[in-house]
């Protein structure tokens, strides 16, 4: 049986509240954005490159948020010591070029796990609360907007990808 990924509920992001809600909530959007791109594709189809030469696959997309998601919540704001996630001998961009069609569950599960665990450091902290990252002082509250910032950036470049891989569009 071929493993496809599975379907996603799209969130939204809140038209009114507080700024954690605001934050997290467009958070949430962006993530599930993501997920529902993927929704339905094959580990192969996710590998696939359709937009050459560029080294961009969904799969690769998927590997490297969830890479950016412990890097800055768990490695930075946490302070965690983790081991890299990919391994870092096979370059820069490993997380877009080591890419294997049957290891696609394992990648999607990953980032979801990543994503869970992302909450649950940043759960009851204050957007205030500060730690160091290469030598500059961030807040929580910048994690957010950053991460946003990030899956919004490859919401344009999932939605290219989808589009040639299969010609599915969406908001």
């Amino acid at each position: 049986m071929t493993w496809t990924a599975p379907e996603a509920t799209r969130t939204t992001g809140p038209l009114t509240g507080g700024e954690r809600e605001t934050l997290t909530g467009y958070l949430a959007f962006y993530r599930s954005t993501l997920l529902q791109k993927c929704a339905g594709l094959t580990g192969r189809e996710l590998a696939k490159r359709t937009a050459e030469p560029s080294n961009l696959t969904l799969l690769g997309l998927i590997r490297h948020m969830a890479k950016v998601e412990r890097i800055w919540f768990r490695q930075g704001f946490a302070g965690l010591s983790l081991p890299p996630m990919y391994d870092p001998d096979k370059g820069k961009d490993v997380d877009f070029e080591d890419l294997s069609p049957d290891r696609a569950p394992e990648d999607y599960a990953r980032l979801v796990e990543e994503i869970r665990l992302a909450d649950e450091v940043a759960a009851g902290a204050s957007l205030d609360a500060t730690f160091t990252w290469r030598g500059s002082v961030c807040s929580l509250r910048m994690v957010h907007v950053h991460m946003i910032g990030e899956y919004a950036r490859h919401i344009g470049h999932a939605d290219l990808l989808r589009e040639r891989l299969d010609g599915t569009t969406g908001a």
